[in-house]
């Protein structure tokens, strides 16, 4: 199984604060918390998580990974950062293709892209609209072939913390 979540809401850039340094509002660091709960909840486990290395996907991904105590923790994947075609982004995840279970933490539009190429076999074979916090559940059946993947769920972030109660 392959879980894609976009970065949660990120306070805007300006202000001295460029695009790659933008971290999480504190909405989004409780919103992400309560998310991840739902995560959990449904029983989602991680072999591995994936982060790019952008602040507001970095505390995305130590936050959902803070849900499980004893779990993976992330990984900086420098593939994950948003301007990397998503072709390029699935060919670094080749050394992760014996997990099991793995979380990516990104940013759009690469993720839209990269669930269009696993699904469809073309980065603009599907459009998906990607919510900050969302989560798409992917299941390989071959790994990481692209138009090989089935789309087992989608859930916005909203849906996830309906599901921690």
């Amino acid at each position: 199984m392959l879980y894609i979540v976009r970065h949660a809401e990120a306070k805007p850039a300006g202000q001295g604060v460029g695009d790659e340094a933008r971290r999480l509002t504190p909405r989004g660091r409780d919103r992400t918390r309560d998310a991840a709960a739902g995560m959990a909840a449904l029983g989602l486990k991680f072999d591995a998580i994936l982060t790019s290395p952008l602040p507001r996907a970095k505390e995305t991904a130590e936050i959902i990974a803070a849900a499980y105590p004893d779990g993976a923790q992330p990984q900086e994947l420098p593939a994950l950062v948003g301007s990397v075609a998503p072709a390029d982004a699935l060919a670094a995840l080749a050394p992760f293709a014996r997990n099991q279970s793995l979380l990516l933490v990104g940013h759009e539009p690469q993720l839209s892209g990269l669930v269009a190429l696993l699904l469809t076999g073309t980065g603009d074979g599907l459009q998906v609209n990607f919510k900050k916090g969302a989560c798409v559940a992917l299941e390989l059946a071959r790994r990481f072939e692209t138009g090989a993947a089935h789309l087992r769920w989608m859930l916005t972030q909203r849906q996830l913390r309906r599901l921690r109660k």
